[in-house]
């Protein structure tokens, strides 16, 4: 059955008249679990819900004075819904709506739970899917799940599920806070191990009004949670808080996310320069360890001190942590001493003196979040640059993780653009081995990296580069990385680090090292050693699904060549001789849309067409064909010149979805007349005199803002035909 025609979305105005609405409605009368949205697109809030009994339900929000003002409520109604069901449907609602960012939630929450049941990955998630791309072509939502997934909205909503350390950790800290024994709590956890993410859920828990928890549905364990969160509550009625961020990259993308969870703002999130504006209940410090001392601050040595001059301190003996102390309360450190790059960032020794302050607590995070090779990874890459594997240790290999060494520049780049066709967020990160020339007013080249016939230029802004349009193309640095999620990273050792065959050490060689205020003032090699090690840990835990690697010295290169798999040129396609070709076991055909005749269907004879091979994949090569896009229409997801992959339409929801449609009134110059891939949404229209019709939009991706979209009306829908919805890029 279409996953369509399995549910259905009904829309009602939220007053006092939706009993009679809800007569005719036999989910409703005969206690049917459905699922709900609460909206309001005037204030642009939302509340989603599932419940039995949707006549108690609505007559409960419509009596409480945060839901009652909202306008719309959305019931999702399907024969395919059971409990458990509605419950993972309400979950994964309440977190992609949050993330889609076009409503701010009122839901309270305390980590929604995983719910595991019957088919839950074989049925409900291409319901949730199909549900979703209905909610999104009525314009309740705006982006595509796949977009999503890669946004911060997302990556730190306090709208998603806790693991049980996570729990446990905002047990300890919620403990510590209401113990007034502590000022300070210091949390120390390695990258990737969800610092952040308590961080805001600490924020989100205590910004929330009371009646706007849904206590129906807590069990004995949210309970206990909840009564925590109640004393902090009493503790702090109407706390004043802080985040404080000491990058500014990362800082702006916070006050993003800040600004779209109900309860939470922007102005919340602050430098540590302006923790000097007021004094607070609750601070917590994320990246504590790049806080400030006074050493290499170039233009910022005068900001440093004013802010010692108006809290009283001795700018030369001071730094930020001392600031952070004074103007708090409670103060809450996210700290790991691995983090640390810069001779300027505030020395372990003032962390270790604080830890013994008996006003201080320590608590640890061991549990990798982000990537998916878990701690054996990162436990792998600390020996890895500290030199301590040998010959004996079996070479890294996990299915769930690709760690591969590249030989060739050219590869490494190519192979990362395609993983960021394919999945987004993949980006090239370097260490600090080339003068940055580029950002000089009177700079004479376009590029500031050259690594033998490849050049390539540093990020062109500080500011949230990862989702900057030009980050695919350029080199982020580890001052525009730290603290962000990729899906891939390409990590590109430079030539300030290289390796001794006599020692079997790492070695750094100053003078290719470029971050002026990096090593500026370091008289001790290992120092200079330790901060640039650092460095290159904190980049190769980026990746969430893999890291490649490639090194310029070749000492290095071989020394990892040890312990990392290499990437193996033959991966590359490569076209199959005729006596090679067995049609759809090995390979799928290659079609040339430019000479299609006006008849896609023609070219499923597949009697003239090129064979590329194709073997990794989960789907029958029997649905699958390929063609080559040209042009720049859709570069946000399709480079141009690519060979893409596509799954032959055969019936199913549309919207949403990137697409290969043929209609003999399109003319795309790219493909010739009658062809052309875009997203496709259908829209529904309204007339004057209350009739419905339909049109269909076909979206360009672009960053090129000239191209338009492509609106097909309803009488020319007939000639539009779907033939392939986008898969991947070869």
């Amino acid at each position: 059955m279409n996953q369509t025609q399995m549910f259905s979305i009904k829309k009602f105005d939220f007053d006092s008249n939706l009993a009679n609405e809800f007569s005719n409605i036999h989910y409703v009368k005969d206690l049917w679990p459905i699922v709900y949205i609460l909206s309001d697109e005037a204030v642009n809030e939302a509340y989603i819900g599932e419940t039995t009994d949707v006549y108690s339900r609505m007559r409960s929000h419509l009596k409480n004075n945060t839901k009652n003002t909202l306008t719309a409520v959305h019931l999702i109604l399907s024969e395919k819904f059971n409990k458990s069901a509605t419950l993972d449907i309400e979950s994964n609602l309440i977190k992609y709506i949050s993330g889609d960012g076009q409503y701010k939630l009122i839901n309270g929450n305390i980590g929604l739970a995983n719910h595991n049941y019957y088919q839950k990955k074989e049925v409900y998630w291409d319901l949730f899917k199909a549900i979703w791309d209905q909610l999104r072509s009525s314009g309740i939502v705006k982006h595509s799940i796949d977009y999503i997934d890669n946004s911060d909205l997302f990556k730190y909503s306090p709208y998603k599920a806790l693991t049980s350390e996570q729990k446990s950790g905002l047990r300890v800290i919620m403990k510590n806070l209401l113990d007034n024994t502590y000022k300070n709590i210091i949390i120390e956890g390695g990258a990737g191990t969800g610092k952040t993410i308590l961080a805001i859920f600490l924020f989100k828990l205590i910004n929330t009004s009371n009646e706007d928890f849904n206590f129906e549905e807590f069990g004995d364990e949210e309970f206990e949670f909840m009564e925590l969160v109640f004393e902090l509550k009493k503790k702090y009625p109407n706390p004043k808080m802080a985040l404080v961020v000491p990058m500014s990259s990362f800082r702006s993308t916070l006050k993003k996310v800040f600004k779209n969870i109900k309860g939470l703002n922007a102005n919340m999130v602050i430098g540590p320069a302006e923790i000097v504006k007021d004094t607070f209940d609750i601070v917590v410090v994320d990246e504590s360890h790049r806080l400030r001392r006074r050493v290499n601050l170039g233009a910022y040595f005068r900001a440093f001190d004013v802010v010692c001059e108006k809290l009283n301190f001795n700018k030369h003996t001071c730094n930020e942590l001392d600031w952070i102390m004074k103007q708090s309360e409670s103060a809450i450190y996210f700290y790991d001493k691995n983090q640390s790059i810069k001779p300027s960032d505030v020395k372990k020794e003032d962390f270790d003196k604080l830890k013994l302050n008996s006003l201080t607590k320590i608590e640890y995070l061991k549990s990798q979040f982000r990537v998916k090779g878990g701690n054996d990874y990162v436990n792998y890459i600390d020996n890895l640059l500290k030199c301590k594997l040998s010959n004996n240790d079996p070479i890294f290999n996990l299915k769930e993780y690709e760690f591969i060494l590249f030989d060739s520049i050219e590869d490494i780049v190519s192979e990362i653009k395609a993983r960021d066709t394919e999945n987004g967020l993949s980006r090239l990160v370097a260490g600090y081995s080339w003068p940055w020339m580029t950002n000089k007013k009177d700079a004479k080249q376009d590029y500031d990296i050259e690594i033998g016939n490849t050049r390539l230029k540093w990020n062109s802004t500080n500011v949230d580069w990862v989702n900057s349009i030009n980050s695919r193309d350029e080199v982020g640095c580890i001052h525009t990385i730290q603290g962000y999620d990729l899906n891939y990273a390409g990590i590109i050792f430079g030539k300030e680090i290289t390796y001794d065959k006599i020692t079997h050490q790492i070695k750094i060689l100053k003078d290719n090292y470029y971050d002026v205020n990096g090593k500026q003032s370091i008289t001790d090699s290992e120092d200079l050693k330790d901060f640039i090690l650092n460095i290159y840990k904190t980049i190769m835990l980026r990746g969430i699904k893999g890291t490649y690697v490639y090194v310029c010295d070749k000492d290095l290169r071989d020394y990892f060549s040890e312990f990392i798999p290499n990437y193996k040129i033959e991966n590359k396609i490569a076209p199959l001789e005729n006596n090679e070709i067995v049609p759809f076991v090995n390979s799928i055909p290659l079609y040339d849309l430019k000479v299609a005749a006006g008849n896609f269907s023609e070219l499923q004879t597949v009697s003239d067409c090129q064979w590329i091979p194709l073997t990794k994949t989960d789907k029958s090569l029997n649905e699958l064909f390929a063609c080559k896009v040209v042009g720049d229409s859709m570069n946000k997801i399709i480079p141009n010149g690519s060979i893409c992959i596509f799954k032959k339409y055969s019936g199913g929801s549309r919207d949403g979805k990137i697409v290969l449609v043929e209609h003999t009134n399109i003319q795309d110059p790219d493909f010739g007349s009658g062809y052309t891939i875009k997203e496709y949404r259908s829209k529904k229209n309204i007339t004057n005199e209350g009739w419905s019709h339909e049109s269909i939009i076909l979206r360009p991706l672009s960053y090129n803002l000239d191209y338009q979209e492509i609106v097909i009306k309803e009488d020319e829908l007939i000639d539009l035909k779907v033939i392939g919805v986008f898969d991947s890029v070869v």
